[in-house]
């Protein structure tokens, strides 16, 4: 981008910077973060904003490729540009360009070579069941609705068999072409306040919907439709066909990324 100089009578060409920022949104009517041909996604939309603000066409890089309907309140997101702002008036100049349901909570410059994704340590994921029907209206497009019986302590007991470094395939959905399947899970709790049981995880990374299919199979164990010596079983051979059903999308929170 050629932009004036201070004394606005020459044309000079800014330095190129990579700017991060972390971005928050309601994933409901969006069909994912990854562009799509056709289809309203987050990068998409951060992309049009961005390019408002530069004058520049952009592309932008995330830490995680969130499914549809799944949310983030710490989504990382890099792109570059030799517009001249501040660092930091990127997220208000680009937030005046966004739709209601996506905000930018902070914008800085980083390093030339900082990628999101590839150099993310851990990820945080959070995912939200109501355990009430009275109320739920409200909640419905950000945590599932459970109102059966369920066993915490089992849910936990279960999540001791999940924590640590394993090899997670009997949890990755199908479509992935990941090699890979083994990943360690630093945290993972389950906390009930009624009407709220909340799990967090935390890992050095997650393959597709495992985060979802986690959280479906302790359900199934904490309602007795499934045991811990199942579970087991899914982890010592990988049979997805064992495990329990994929948590649906909307309860699903990617809270941060550490670098």
């Amino acid at each position: 981008m050629w932009v004036p100089d201070g004394a606005g009578n020459r044309l000079a060409r800014s330095r190129e910077m990579r700017i991060k920022l972390i971005v928050e949104y309601d994933g409901t009517d969006f069909h994912g973060f990854q562009r799509q041909p056709g289809k309203r996604t987050v990068d998409r939309v951060l992309e049009e904003a961005i390019s408002r603000v530069t004058g520049e066409e952009v592309r932008v890089i995330g830490a995680g490729r969130t499914d549809a309907g799944v949310h983030a309140l710490g989504q990382v997101v890099a792109f570059d540009t030799r517009a001249t702002i501040p660092p930091e008036r990127y997220c208000p100049a680009i937030n005046s360009f966004l739709p209601a349901d996506v905000r930018i909570v902070s914008s800085e410059e980083t390093a030339p070579d900082f990628h999101p994704r590839y150099q993310a340590r851990r990820k945080t994921y959070r995912y939200l069941v109501y355990r009430k029907a009275a109320g739920y209206t409200l909640y419905r497009r950000y945590a599932h609705l459970y109102t059966g019986e369920l066993d915490v302590n089992l849910i936990k007991e279960g999540i001791r068999y999940t924590t640590g470094r394993h090899d997670f395939r009997g949890f990755m959905a199908a479509g992935s072409a990941v090699q890979d399947t083994v990943r360690t899970v630093c945290q993972f709790t389950a906390e009930e306040n009624m009407p709220w049981l909340k799990f967090e995880i935390t890992g050095d990374g997650f393959l597709y919907k495992m985060v979802r299919n986690l959280v479906g199979t302790l359900l199934e164990i904490g309602r007795g439709a499934m045991s811990l010596e199942q579970l087991e079983k899914v982890m010592r051979t990988g049979d997805r066909t064992l495990a329990g059903p994929t948590a649906p999308a909307c309860g699903l929170y990617l809270v941060k990324v550490d670098y």
